[in-house]
């Protein structure tokens, strides 16, 4: 039981040190458990704990990962004090391009910026922000789960 207890706590610590939303997968890499099951678990008691505090900061899962954040009204309260994202101006450029016009055709974005999309494409599907479906030549463009929870739509 002591045991659980401390892989909860570096399942804990690595969802509080990172801003990325992370897998069950690589938690269990991270703290050394060979069971995904048992760090589901531990995911779903550690996000339990967190409601049951009534605390202003969560474990929530988006998709199939899982990302420590401050909830809201307290997100928009305070999020003036973090950095910047961690992410190119021209992807964020792009970013809001597809938000604002979702879905769009990659043709369309190409028109508007340029050949540099197809690099900011890249790390926007990096960071799980924009997901594609090929259509004929082109692919289609929308925006993620992930995108809504980190920009709070």
């Amino acid at each position: 039981m002591e045991e659980e207890q401390e892989y909860k706590k570096l399942i804990e610590a690595a969802l509080f040190v990172t801003s990325k939303a992370m897998s069950a997968s690589e938690l269990a890499d991270v703290a050394g458990i060979a069971s995904v099951g048992a760090v589901n678990g531990m995911l779903e008691q550690l996000m339990g704990d967190y409601d049951s505090k009534n605390s202003a900061i969560g474990i929530f899962k988006i998709g199939d990962k899982y990302i420590m954040s401050v909830r809201e009204p307290y997100a928009g309260k305070v999020s003036n004090l973090a950095g910047a994202p961690d992410m190119s101006k021209g992807a964020l450029r792009i970013l809001a391009f597809v938000s604002k016009n979702e879905p769009v055709m990659q043709s369309a974005v190409v028109k508007a910026f340029g050949s540099t999309t197809y690099d900011y494409m890249k790390e926007l599907l990096e960071k799980e922000f924009v997901r594609t479906q090929k259509v004929g030549r082109s692919k289609r463009i929308e925006t993620t789960e992930k995108f809504k929870e980190y920009f709070n739509f």
